[in-house]
């Protein structure tokens, strides 16, 4: 097959009028642009609808090939990108329905990469760079005007931040409603100068290491109301694809999906549009509400992401799937610019919430009002050095000196919420420990349960990045101590430096595999039963006792986290979630079934203090809110 496209190469004369890169580094695009004649322009008078363009591109060892969509880029002109992954000669071939292009092939250099490139999913619930196989710690950020604010103002923020040690930033694509409107007012000709932009400041947040984290389109169904013709949004789907899938991004769906009446069915319909056009297959996800791992079972995700602070939420989220989790609103932090909404809190609150999540194995990211650029905040960059990014950077310098590619959520202590490695070096053995790490909230004794051995004790301090280390080593199996003080949080380090030094000489990355957690849903075996509501019917939209009853007194199901799940079975929508303490006055949500009445599945998890996963389920009658309710 390659044979004949190098037969059909020396037909044309010198690569015809593809302009293409001699040479590119790994992970960085390589330009192939062209421009069509006279005569074709005419027979396309809207080529953003009417021109059809796509390349194969061949990897040097010919066993891959992956394919990419062209674009337009105003005009008469016509660009690829694409970013290869090997060293050596890439040739590609142009399929298209313009005829001056259509069949010519061409080749580009892949040289040696200057930056570790794209990140991507790996051993279940982790981030790694493929090439060097180096783990990826996320620092993220949000910046929702990032496409919106002046240059000046932009390049300051992609300073500072990357300077700050942050390595992704959040933004809208298309900006806020009035941006986006006039961006796409006419859905079959959109702003070509607003792309144009938005690819400048990517291009310069990843010459600072960041990432940018795409969201597509805004809340409030803006991208269904902006785009409401699925062949629309195919398009422009596939154009962010051909503009932006060869810089380092990650996808992140649209903001808030659940404010989207189809938006289960829009996410599965634009991720597959990504699946097949993102010849990088770049990580994919969506804001949310709450969580998104609702959409999990749809197949396009490859990692979660949450809007969340509750305990219960994140800590059975990241138990229950196979995916990473990032946490990318648990709290935004008020340093003085002021608050809008109940997760806009305090610096001091910021970091308990900041080291809460991670302790659930949640990756995280940051936001200031003051800087996030949220509809009711202007961006002012006074504060881009607040409180909260100290707490930042020293959780970053924590946790990157950390085996932080291995750990998980670790349930054998009090006092605290944990993270550990452990692995059983060979068939029957005990667990080995390697690292606990202990976050304590709530300064006080600390228990923590060990395999028995000797190992290094430190305790750091997340307000300064201080530490105080205990001289002696310790040895046993059961570590109690106090905090060094109760004025404030600490996290406990017990690790065995010997044995961690020699894992990093040895293994990289994956000292051990992940294990899913099985869901125990046996009536017998289940400590706890769902109480109320105790009525038959329920209605949409409206509000009612929720309640959990223990039916065992152990010690564990005493420390069990909740999440009450609603879902009705054959409805296009996505499940939801109703609440997230054992008790209380939740909210049945209006848009959970496609007909009424439906038949309403609550599915009650619990995770108890012994890590233990179980489900309880009670069937009702979902009926339809009244008319002006």
């Amino acid at each position: 097959m390659l044979l004949g496209w190098l037969l059909v190469a020396a037909a044309w004369p010198a690569a015809g009028q593809l302009k293409v890169c001699e040479s590119v580094p790994l992970y960085e695009p390589c330009e192939i642009s062209f421009e069509i004649s006279e005569a074709e322009a005419a027979q396309h008078p809207n080529p953003y609808v009417s021109v059809e363009l796509r390349a194969e591109f061949r990897s040097p060892d010919g066993g891959r090939t992956r394919v990419a969509s062209g674009f337009w880029d105003g005009g008469r002109l016509f660009r690829f990108r694409f970013s290869p992954d090997a060293e050596g000669r890439w040739d590609f071939r142009v399929l298209s329905n313009l005829e001056s292009v259509n069949g010519k092939v061409a080749s580009f250099q892949g040289t040696a990469a200057r930056t570790p490139g794209f990140i991507e999913v790996f051993n279940t619930r982790y981030f790694r760079y493929p090439g060097p196989n180096e783990g990826h710690f996320w620092m993220g950020d949000t910046f929702y005007r990032f496409a919106e604010v002046p240059w000046e103002t932009f390049t300051r923020y992609a300073d500072a931040r990357a300077e700050q040690k942050f390595n992704h930033v959040r933004g809208l694509l298309l900006g806020w409603e009035e941006t986006a409107r006039k961006v796409l007012a006419d859905p079959d000709q959109p702003l070509i100068e607003h792309f144009r932009e938005v690819e400048r400041r990517i291009v310069y947040l990843n010459s600072k290491g960041l990432i940018y984290d795409v969201l597509l389109g805004g809340d409030q169904n803006e991208l269904a109301e902006l785009l409401p013709d699925r062949k629309q949004r195919e398009r422009y789907v596939r154009y962010l694809c051909a503009r932006y899938a060869a810089y380092n991004i990650v996808w992140q769906g649209v903001q808030e999906f659940e404010e989207y009446p189809e938006g289960r069915k829009l996410l599965k319909e634009i991720n597959g549009v990504i699946k097949e056009w993102d010849p990088h297959q770049h990580p994919r996800s969506t804001h949310t509400v709450a969580t998104s791992s609702p959409l999990v079972e749809d197949g396009w995700m490859t990692y979660i992401v949450q809007q969340n602070s509750a305990p219960s939420l994140a800590s059975i989220d990241y138990e229950l799937h196979g995916m990473p989790v990032v946490n990318a609103e648990f709290g935004y932090e008020n340093s003085g610019a002021g608050a809008s909404h109940d997760h806009h809190v305090s610096s001091d609150e910021f970091r308990k919430r900041l080291w809460s999540m991670a302790m659930r194995g949640h990756s995280t990211t940051y936001g200031n009002t003051g800087v996030y650029g949220g509809r009711k905040f202007p961006v002012d960059l006074k504060y881009l050095d607040a409180p909260g990014v100290t707490y930042m950077g020293h959780f970053h310098d924590f946790m990157t000196q950390t085996r932080y590619f291995d750990l998980q959520p670790y349930y054998r202590v009090e006092g605290g919420v944990a993270l550990s490695l452990q692995y059983t070096p060979y068939l029957g053995e005990e667990y080995v420990g390697i690292e606990y790490i202990v976050y304590v909230e709530e300064p006080g004794a600390v228990d923590l349960i060990v395999p028995k051995n000797s190992y290094d004790v430190s305790w750091f301090n997340p307000i300064d990045g201080t530490w105080l280390d205990q001289k002696k080593k310790y040895k046993g199996e059961r570590f109690q101590s106090p905090t060094p003080d109760n004025e404030h949080d600490w996290v406990l380090y017990v690790r065995r430096e010997g044995k961690k030094e020699s894992f990093n000489k040895k293994y990289y990355l994956e000292a051990r595999g992940v294990k899913l957690k099985e869901v125990e849903a046996a009536t017998s075996e289940v400590p706890y039963e769902i109480q109320f509501p105790d009525q038959q019917a329920l209605t949409a939209g409206q509000t009612y006792e929720f309640n959990a009853t223990l039916t065992k007194s152990t010690r564990a199901a005493k420390q069990m986290l909740w999440v009450w799940n609603g879902e009705v079975a054959g409805s296009s929508k996505a499940r939801r979630i109703i609440g997230t303490e054992q008790f209380g006055q939740f909210k049945i949500p209006k848009n959970l079934a496609d007909h009424y009445p439906a038949t309403l599945s609550i599915r009650l998890l619990g995770l108890d203090g012994a890590g233990h996963l179980y489900e309880a389920f009670k069937a009702f009658r979902l009926e339809k809110e009244a008319d002006g309710q």
